[in-house]
């Protein structure tokens, strides 16, 4: 049947404690165990057996002083079995920095809040502003200790420090001015380590081929370009409108010639037709003589 079973002596340690684990498995087991940091991260592990009757008792590690890599928070212990499918058994304990009467651990606050602006323009140095509190009070200090593994994700994938480019504003705001080299997103990533605490904060900011500035400036000079166009397609459409009152008006003084010439084509039939019954008459009174007078030779032969 499976059986882990993980104690510790201490649920609170502070620098120079020793982590003692005891418990029981499987006899002759083989057991892993392992410290989980607070950022998940695992910071000591160690293998060894049980005794013949399954009990085990093992330190993991002399709590060192605070550092980035180990500082003061909730800690997780695991023990994993290599023989029970896996089985692992779990126990959170605190680093703190005093256990003196301390019946519930006391968690330090510390806060990071970054600021930078949102667009950048290349070779144009602009101010990064870093605040720093602890259970909501400023803290002084060295930024040099304070923030000494902040640094910056270049568009480029690369990584730059800036361990020792920031100064002092006042107790608990600090400053670099930076000079971005290459266009894409610049994300500052501050490390805050202060007494055993450890704390996060990032910013991003947008570096483009030019500022804002420069950008507005373009913009104006768009506008007053569009207004000069504007101003030609209006004198334009002027000239197009007055074009189109000639047009109107010789298309109404060929309306009126075609009609004049129509009238003179009435007239035209009609003196015609005045000119044809006056011919006819005549036509028809020298047919008449005509026949007459070939009536008269008929008549003298």
């Amino acid at each position: 049947f499976s059986e882990l079973q993980l104690l510790t002596v201490n649920q609170v340690y502070s620098e120079g404690e020793p982590l003692f684990v005891y418990g029981k498995g499987q006899p002759n087991e083989t057991l892993i165990i392992r410290l989980i940091a607070p950022d998940k991260t695992i910071p000591k592990f160690d293998q060894f057996e049980t005794n013949e009757d399954g009990t085990f008792e093992h330190v993991l590690l002399i709590w060192p002083k605070s550092s980035p890599n180990l500082p003061f928070g909730t800690y997780t212990v695991e023990i994993i079995s290599t023989q029970q499918n896996g089985l692992s058994k779990k126990i959170d304990v605190k680093f703190t920095s005093s256990t003196d009467l301390v019946s519930v651990p006391i968690e330090r606050h510390l806060n990071t809040l970054v600021f930078a602006p949102e667009t950048a323009a290349i070779n144009i140095p602009f101010r990064v502003f870093v605040q720093v509190t602890s259970d909501g009070l400023l803290i002084g200090d060295d930024p040099a200790k304070l923030l000494q593994t902040t640094h910056v994700h270049l568009p480029s994938g690369k990584v730059e420090t800036l361990a020792n480019n920031f100064s002092t504003l006042h107790q608990g705001l600090y400053y670099t001015d930076y000079v971005p080299k290459e266009e894409g997103t610049y994300v500052f990533h501050v490390v805050t380590f202060n007494e055993g605490t450890i704390s996060h904060g990032s910013v991003a900011t947008n570096v483009l081929s030019q500022d804002l500035g420069g950008i507005s400036n373009q913009i104006i000079k768009l506008n007053s370009v569009l207004e000069e166009t504007s101003t030609e397609l209006t004198t334009l459409k002027s000239e197009i409108s007055g074009f189109g009152n000639t047009l109107e008006s010789a298309s109404g003084n060929i309306d009126k010639s075609v009609t004049s010439v129509s009238k003179s084509v009435n007239n035209i039939e009609e003196a015609s037709s005045q000119l044809n019954s006056l011919f006819f008459p005549i036509v028809a009174s020298i047919g008449i003589i005509v026949a007459l007078q070939i009536a008269i030779l008929a008549r003298r032969r």
